[in-house]
């Protein structure tokens, strides 16, 4: 379909999320051979970067697939059928680690959490305490089906205590949320590119403590294009053990670079500050933010009474060229879900308020004050927004 001049496109949807014009260059630049001095050079380059954003010491491998692809090779390399498992499901993507687990012949122990809430680190301990004999236990840093954000510390401090290994799936929240692998003892991260670090979708991380490595060597599930150890000594020689997305590669080093260049501590507030007055404007307006911990690259929105989220989602795209993203499974069409993470700036939330505004009015169901939403947003924003430049690592 043509593109209409009328109809400037955006995308606010919480992945993949809009690619800054650097990386878009990068992506279209000359190809480099995946076995070459110069793309190893790159490689190496990147993979210091990861580490920047994981925080930690340990080695992120790179894996041409998407997040899912490193969320299986957590399971596979760690684990053997009839292992034990602690699986935390409190929406799609925490459900995702159960059924992983399950395909591979382990037992699945599922810790339920309503949708819209974190999960309690007591009821982790508590599960741990009845279960000692768990290897593992998965969870998620930011549910982007719900909106909602873990309390990755408090958990990490009681996983600590036993023997079982911690793996996050940080996929939406690497690199728009605090996450201190080392300094919480964080044993496994997965991560995705397409979310907060601005490529394409394609690229997936990985990294694990030496205590998760230990479990490795006794893992028998069966892998090969996903087994971690072809990936660690690959790296070691500067390469990596399949062909990798080269371009996408070239593309991460440019959102990298670009991540270092604001700081770790300024990115974070950056979210923060955007997350806070999302939240502000959504409740000025009337409406209702969903989950209880929300996460601050993504705003979850309750639909008002009567009405089908599903509604506000497609006219938004089809009459604003605004893409966001609806419920899913139990959730589907009572939420709607903007993203503002990455490539996201305080232009952004406004507008995101504006739109709904709108958007609310064309279905018959106008705000009690019309722009009241952006204006509470904008009380945040122009009050924080000049503190950034003086944040600093």
């Amino acid at each position: 379909m043509s593109p209409r001049a009328d109809l400037k496109p955006r995308l606010y949807s919480p992945g993949p999320t809009e690619v800054p014009p650097y990386v878009l260059q990068a992506l279209g630049s000359p190809i480099t051979h995946h076995r070459s001095p110069v793309f190893s050079e790159y490689l190496m380059e990147v993979s210091e970067n990861l580490k920047y954003v994981v925080k930690t010491g340990q080695d992120v491998y790179i894996i041409l697939a998407s997040a899912t692809g490193a969320m299986e090779a957590a399971v596979s390399n760690l684990l053997s059928p009839g292992d034990k498992a602690i699986c935390v499901r409190g929406g799609k993507f925490g459900e995702r680690w159960s059924e992983i687990c399950t395909a591979y012949g382990v037992e699945a122990i599922n810790i339920d959490v309503e949708w819209g809430y974190a999960v309690d680190p007591a009821v982790i301990a508590d599960t741990l305490k009845k279960n000692p004999d768990v290897k593992a236990v998965y969870t998620t840093l930011s549910e982007t089906s719900t909106g909602i954000v873990t309390d990755a510390k408090a958990v990490a401090e009681v996983i600590g205590k036993t023997n079982a290994v911690m793996v996050i799936d940080a996929t939406s929240s690497l690199g728009a949320t605090p996450l201190l692998t080392d300094q919480w003892g964080v044993d496994v991260v997965v991560g995705g590119g397409h979310k907060a670090l601005t490529i394409p979708p394609g690229l997936a991380f990985i990294s694990l403590s030496e205590k998760a490595w230990k479990l490795t060597a006794a893992s028998k599930c069966p892998k090969y294009y996903l087994d971690l150890k072809k990936y660690r000594s690959s790296l070691a020689k500067q390469t990596t053990p399949f062909t990798p997305g080269v371009n996408l590669v070239m593309g991460l080093r440019e959102s990298l670079k670009a991540f270092r260049e604001e700081g770790y501590n300024r990115t974070m507030r950056r979210h923060e500050i955007l997350g806070e007055a999302m939240r502000a404007g959504v409740k000025a307006m009337g409406l209702e933010v969903y989950p209880k911990a929300p996460f601050n690259g993504l705003t979850a929105i309750l639909a008002p009474d009567g009405m089908d989220a599903g509604e506000i989602v497609k006219t938004l795209r089809n009459k604003y060229g605004i893409t966001i993203a609806g419920g899913q499974d139990s959730l589907k069409g009572k939420i709607f879900r903007f993203a503002h993470m990455g490539y996201a700036d305080r232009m952004d939330v406004p507008l995101m308020l504006a739109a709904t505004e709108m958007v609310l009015a064309d279905l018959g169901r106008p705000v009690p004050e019309a722009g009241k939403g952006v204006g509470a947003a904008m009380e945040i924003l122009n009050r924080e927004w000049p503190n950034l430049a003086s944040i600093t690592d």
